[in-house]
């Protein structure tokens, strides 16, 4: 069978599920989700949305952090690993460790490692804190890493160029692991990069040596996927998403990728007829993301029947962002960081080997 790829976009006035009054957003599920390899258990918590959805402008995030911090932060594309916690990190020793760190990478690539940047004179680690995102005092505050690199061939005067950037993060963690851990280890679970593989692998190697850690992939799956484009679709009345794609591998032979487009009113006035009657504002239960996904299988399979529940869902996106199966991520607006953090970031905590 040739491999496919079919675009939908929504009528408006559909018929609307009825809501349902039982809720679990106080609650802990367990789920699990079938992927074309194996068996991925986890929990999924209510994801709390910003109360911005009537007053954007109140919880503008730039307002508690600052703005050209946030600004390497959003519209760009991030690759998500979890990784467990550092033993004697201190916030205190930034400047060292960009000093250790810079003089590390020097010594890989003396020793002829291969580092897919081009031709450099040398390599500039700067560690900074980006204060603000932490939610909770047992929060800690996020970490932002940028290696800077001069070319071999430029002028003097020439600025040195960012070629690579990560950061590490912890948004609204369990207070119950975090409280257990022992006072000289720091939990930073997410860690986003962004830049060539071959520094990735030396930063990684670099914090584990340092701080007796280990990293690991962090995927996005469906489920999850599925929590990202609700929420991105309850922001509509406030800050208009412009679209809703979704795209589903169905398992095909050859797989089938089937691209969902959704017109936004359309795709929200579904999100608004699934939430709940005792539903509070500032919150999302699993039944509401299930009956809005549902909602938009079934539309899909009267007009094509396709059956997409059948495949999984790989990546969605809107104006305010996107995100992939694969582990990667894009927030495109501001107000919505801590929100996506928070999920993410519990998301790194399940991945935790025991």
């Amino acid at each position: 069978m040739e491999e496919r790829n079919s675009t939908e976009e929504t009528p408006r006035n559909n018929a609307l599920a009825q809501r349902r009054s039982k809720s679990y957003r106080h609650s802990m599920r367990s789920c699990v989700e079938a992927t074309h390899l194996t068996y991925t258990s986890g929990l999924l918590t209510a994801l709390r949305i910003p109360r911005s959805r009537k007053a954007p402008k109140s919880h503008d995030i730039t307002k508690q952090v600052d703005p050209d911090q946030v600004a390497l932060l959003v519209k760009k594309e991030w690759q998500l690993s979890y990784v467990t916690p550092l033993y004697q990190f201190r916030h205190t020793q930034l400047k060292s460790y960009s000093n250790q760190l810079s003089a590390f990478i020097v010594s890989e690539k003396q020793q002829g490692l291969a580092i897919e940047v081009g031709q450099e004179l040398g390599f500039k680690v700067n560690f900074s804190v980006v204060l603000g995102l932490a939610e909770t005092d047992k929060d800690a505050e996020t970490v932002f890493i940028q290696i800077l690199s001069k070319q071999a061939f430029g002028a003097k005067d020439d600025a040195q160029k960012v070629v690579w950037s990560g950061w590490l993060t912890c948004v609204n963690g369990d207070l119950d692991y975090l409280q257990s851990l022992p006072l000289e280890f720091v939990s930073l679970p997410l860690f986003c990069t962004r830049g060539p593989e071959s520094l990735t692998v030396l930063v990684k190697s670099w914090f584990e040596k340092t701080f007796d850690c280990c990293f690991g992939p962090l995927g996005i799956n469906s489920t999850n996927l599925q929590w990202l484009a609700s929420l991105w679709t309850g922001c509509h009345p406030t800050i208009n998403i412009q679209y809703l794609k979704l795209v589903w591998t169905l398992p095909t032979l050859p797989p089938m990728d089937v691209t969902y487009t959704v017109h936004p009113q359309d795709a929200w006035e579904l999100w608004d007829s699934m939430r709940q009657v005792d539903t509070t504002e500032d919150s999302i239960s699993i039944d509401e993301v299930t009956g809005f996904i549902n909602g938009l299988q079934s539309h899909f399979f009267r007009h094509f029947r396709i059956d997409l529940s059948a495949g999984s869902l790989m990546h969605i996106s809107t104006a305010l962002g996107s995100s992939h199966h694969s582990g990667k991520i894009k927030i495109a607006s501001p107000n919505y960081i801590p929100t996506i953090l928070q999920l993410l970031t519990e998301c790194a905590l399940l991945k935790m080997p025991i």
